[in-house]
C-alpha cells in the first residue's frame, strides 16, 4: 500500500490546509495506506521535507495553494519523487488543469489508486535570482503587480482577491517596451504583460492560455499589449473564458526558451511565490515529474 508524506501550508486558504487534510487523512488511512504529516513554517521548508521524504521513496502530497505546489513540484523535479496534490489554497490553479476534484473521497481514489504520469516543469533564471523551479506559469508585468497586491489583501479571499489587486495594478501600471526571445526568435512588444504558461490557469481560475498543455513539452506564451485602460478590463473578464485569445491586442507563441526583457525595472512572478525584476529566462523541462492525477 502507498506511503504518503502530506507537507501542509498551515496559512494557505485563511488557514484551511491543516482542516483540509483532516477529512483526506482518515480516507487514506482507513484504505490502508501510511500518511505522515508535516508542518512547514517557509517554502524552503516545505521543499526540504518534500525532498527528505523523497528519499525514504515516499509519494510527497502538496497541501495547500500554488505556491506550495510549485515550490514543492519543483524542489522534486528531476528527481523521480512521485507528487500528489491536495489543494486548499487560494488559486489552486495547478490542481484545476489536472482536474483535481475538490471532494476529499473522489482525491483520495485518485490518490490511491492513479498511476503517476509525467508532467512539465518550468527552470526560472535571471541574474539576480537564484535558479529555480515551478509548475503553473511565470509572467512578468501588470498581473505580477496584481499578484503582489493579492498575496497582501486582508479582507477578500480566492479570485476577489486577484480581481481586486488586477484593479488596483491596472490603473498605476504604464505599458512596458518588451523584448522577447522565443527559441532563439526575438519578438518586440509594448502592453500590460508576457505570461509563459505551462498551465491554461493563473490568477484563481483565469484561464490565460487555454491551450496551454501540462504535458506538451512546450510553454504557451501570452502577450497581451498596449490598449486602452476600459479594454483592458474588459479583457481581464475574458479571462474568465479564454475569449481573450481572440483580440487583435494578445498574441500568443509557443516554445521551450524564452527570455524576457524590458526596458525599465519590470517585476516578475511565478506560480504566486517568485518576487523579482527582468530580465529572466524560462525554459520548459520536459516530462520531469511524476504526479498523481
Amino acid at each position: 500500500m502507498r506511503q504518503f508524506t502530506a507537507v501542509v501550508n498551515p496559512t494557505a486558504g485563511g488557514s484551511t490546509g491543516a482542516a483540509t487534510l483532516l477529512h483526506l487523512a482518515r480516507l487514506l488511512r482507513e484504505a490502508g495506506a501510511e500518511l505522515e504529516t508535516e508542518y512547514s513554517h517557509s517554502l524552503a521548508h516545505a521543499q526540504d521535507i518534500a525532498r527528505r521524504a523523497g528519499e525514504r521513496g515516499r509519494i510527497v502530497l502538496a497541501v495547500g495553494g500554488d505556491g506550495i505546489a510549485g515550490g514543492i513540484g519543483g524542489a522534486l523535479s528531476g528527481t523521480g519523487t512521485v507528487l500528489g496534490l491536495v489543494p486548499a489554497g487560494r488559486g489552486n490553479d495547478f490542481a484545476r488543469a489536472l482536474n483535481l476534484p475538490a471532494d476529499p473521497a473522489a482525491l483520495a481514489g485518485i490518490l490511491l489508486h492513479a498511476e503517476p504520469r509525467p508532467v512539465d516543469t518550468i527552470e526560472v533564471e535571471s541574474a539576480v535570482h537564484p535558479r529555480t523551479v515551478v509548475l503553473g506559469s511565470v509572467y512578468a508585468g501588470v498581473d505580477a503587480v496584481a499578484n503582489r497586491h493579492a498575496n497582501h489583501a486582508r479582507l477578500l479571499r480566492g479570485s476577489a482577491s486577484y480581481y481586486a489587486g488586477g484593479l488596483r495594478a491596472v490603473t498605476t501600471w504604464r505599458p512596458a517596451d518588451y523584448r522577447v526571445t522565443v527559441d532563439g526568435e526575438e519578438h518586440t512588444h509594448r502592453g500590460y504583460t508576457v505570461v509563459a504558461a505551462n498551465s491554461p490557469y493563473y490568477g484563481s481560475g483565469r484561464l490565460i492560455a487555454p491551450d496551454a498543455r501540462v504535458d506538451d513539452g512546450l510553454l504557451d506564451v501570452v502577450l497581451i499589449r498596449e490598449a486602452p485602460r476600459r479594454l483592458f478590463f474588459t479583457l481581464m473578464n475574458e479571462l474568465k473564458t479564454g475569449g481573450h485569445v481572440h483580440r487583435p491586442e494578445v498574441r500568443v507563441l509557443r516554445g521551450r526558451e524564452l527570455r524576457i526583457e524590458a526596458n525599465r525595472p519590470v517585476p516578475y512572478g511565478a506560480d504566486g511565490e517568485v518576487d523579482a525584476t527582468l530580465p529572466v529566462t524560462v525554459r520548459v523541462r520536459p516530462g520531469d515529474l511524476p504526479v498523481l492525477y
